[in-house]
This record gives C-alpha cells, sequence and structure tokens, in this order.
C-alpha cells in the first residue's frame, strides 16, 4: 500500500522525536544491502539516511555492497538471515534473482524492505513488504512527456535512450517510461549499454550521437548516464536537449548551466533513512512497514535545480 497522510504524519513525528534527542542504545539489528559498488557516490546520500535512522532509532546497521554481482547480493541476503536480524533493506534490482532469498527471510520473521529498485510487479511479484523509491515506469514517463512538449518532438524522429545496465529493473522501468511516451507520438528510442564506467559511458554515448546525426534528443537512465550526458553531447559536437535522472554536482551544473534541461530526483537520502527507521518501528512498535513513493515532485528543471542544491556535495 502506499503512504498514507495519517501513516506520513506518524512517521514523521516519530522521526522528529528522535532528532530532537541524542543517539539511542541500538537494540535492533539491521543489513542494509546495495547493489552496486561504494565507488558509485548515488548511494552516499543513502547510505547517510541509513545511518541517521540508525542513530536516532537505535538500529545496529551493516552496509554491504553486492558490486553488481547478483550471487554475492543472495549470499548477503542469506547471510543476514542466519545472522539473525531484524530488518534486511534491499535494492531489488532484479525482478526474479532475489525472490527466493527474500522470501525465505520473511519467512523468518525478518522484516523486509525493499528500496530505491523495486521488482517490476511491485509487491505482487516479490515478498519484501514495502519498497521505498520512485516510481520509476511513471518518471520516466513524465520525464519523456516533459521533453516531447518543451522541444517539440514529433512522429518520426529518434531519441536516444543510453543505459548503464539494461536488465536492471531501474533501466527497465525508467526505460519502458520514456518508450512508452515515444510510441505514443511515433517516436523512435535507440538504446544501448553503457555501462557504470564513467569515462567509458560518455565515449559511447558520444560515438553513437557521432554516427547517428539526426538524433533529436538525449535520455539518461540513471546517475551515470545523467552526470555524463552533457560531456558527450560536447565531445560530439551537437546541438541537442538532453534530461535524466538523479542527482550529482555534475547534473547540477549542468542544469543550471542549460547543457541539460531537467533531471528527475528520487531523494536518495529517504530512500536510506525510511526502510532503516521502518524496520526500528515495526521492530519496536509493530508498526506495519508501508510503501514510500520518494519520487514525488521529482522533475527539477533550471527553475527548481537551485532548491536543491545544498545537499548536493554534502555527502561525497
Amino acid at each position: 500500500m502506499k503512504l498514507t497522510k495519517v501513516k506520513t504524519a506518524m512517521l514523521a513525528a516519530c522521526a522528529a522525536m528522535a532528532l530532537t534527542s541524542t543517539a539511542v542504545a541500538a537494540d535492533v539489528k539491521a543489513t542494509m544491502i546495495i547493489y552496486l559498488d561504494p565507488s558509485v557516490q548515488f548511494f552516499n546520500p543513502v547510505v547517510k539516511g541509513a545511518q541517521d535512522a540508525a542513530a536516532q532509532f537505535g538500529v545496529d546497521l551493516d552496509v554491504q555492497y553486492a558490486n553488481n554481482d547478483p550471487v554475492r547480493q543472495n549470499d548477503l541476503i542469506e547471510s543476514a538471515t542466519v545472522s539473525g536480524v531484524d530488518g534486511i533493506a534491499v535494492a531489488i534490482s532484479s525482478s526474479d534473482a532475489f525472490d527466493s532469498s527474500i522470501c525465505a527471510a520473511v519467512k523468518t520473521g525478518i522484516i523486509v524492505i525493499g528500496f530505491n529498485n523495486d521488482d517490476l510487479e511491485g509487491g505482487k511479484g516479490n515478498c519484501r513488504q514495502a519498497y521505498v523509491g520512485m516510481d520509476e515506469f511513471a518518471s520516466g514517463y513524465e520525464l519523456g512527456n516533459r521533453m516531447i512538449e518543451k522541444f517539440d518532438l514529433k512522429q518520426g524522429d529518434v531519441v536516444f535512450n543510453p543505459r548503464e545496465i539494461p536488465e536492471a529493473s531501474f533501466a527497465v522501468a525508467r526505460g519502458g517510461g520514456i518508450e512508452k511516451a515515444m510510441k505514443e507520438k511515433g517516436i523512435t528510442v535507440e538504446t544501448v549499454r553503457s555501462g557504470l564506467d564513467p569515462a567509458e559511458a560518455q565515449n559511447i554515448i558520444a560515438q553513437f550521437l557521432i554516427a547517428n546525426p539526426g538524433v533529436k534528443a538525449l535520455f539518461g537512465t540513471g546517475s551515470v548516464t545523467s552526470t555524463v550526458g552533457a560531456g558527450a553531447i560536447k565531445d560530439a559536437g551537437v546541438n541537442i536537449p538532453f534530461g535524466g535522472f538523479d542527482l550529482a554536482v555534475e547534473i547540477v551544473n549542468a542544469v543550471e548551466s542549460g547543457a541539460m534541461f531537467a533531471t528527475m530526483d528520487q531523494q536518495p537520502y529517504l530512500q536510506g533513512y525510511y526502510p532503516i527507521a521502518q524496520i526500528a518501528l515495526a521492530k519496536k512498535y509493530g508498526l506495519t512497514p508501508t510503501d514510500v513513493d520518494t519520487g514525488q515532485g521529482a522533475f527539477l528543471d533550471k527553475s527548481r535545480i537551485s532548491s536543491v542544491k545544498p545537499l548536493i556535495g554534502s555527502y561525497r
């Protein structure tokens, strides 16, 4: 279920009470599992949010990284289950790879909350009790429609949407939303795997744009493609509109300068904070975990980017 106004108020009240006090003794154990590695800067505010919630709600928090290895991620889930933690916060980057291990954890009584990435079928496709993160498909669809309207994209046009990990649930959902918006207008979407290395991704995007001079717009799918997109456009010597996802210094600078039209912010700090807070509240007070859409009001163009600029760089 989605977060209701009443539940939002309750959670906010609990957070407010915690913020007014010093850190409490840890009497809840939780593991947070991030599917990438520590070098991916996007997850810095996620971890900071989780650590803040752990300090405020009395949680012994262990943060683990799967390094984009599904086997390792399943091992981490199973290890946390065997160790007897009270809760697991896990980025569900695949719609099927982690179903068994997550269900096994839930069956033992562990609270499992997905964050950042979710099963493409939501709660119907996975045993997790709640999801904290952006509605990826809806955000891709919104960005696509805003780009169509702003830049008069029309039937017969071709746009480019490189994807870091095309099979990852976030790429399937966001890319699917972009594709839906384009398809409704008769616009073709081309895509390639860019990978997670920024320099390599920038070169792949630039080379595609050079080889395909008729491309009318560029869409970043995640933090890497969105960070390097403006540089790739410059490298290719073309002048096309560019929109993407997430926040980083480079992304904010690109939006402020006009090199990037807009970015969709999924508020990563909250994606770390709320899962750990909810695990603690469920364990201590029996409160039922609930979905939190951190992507509401996510669209940030030049007129809005300054409002979030103070956050950028705080967690690097």
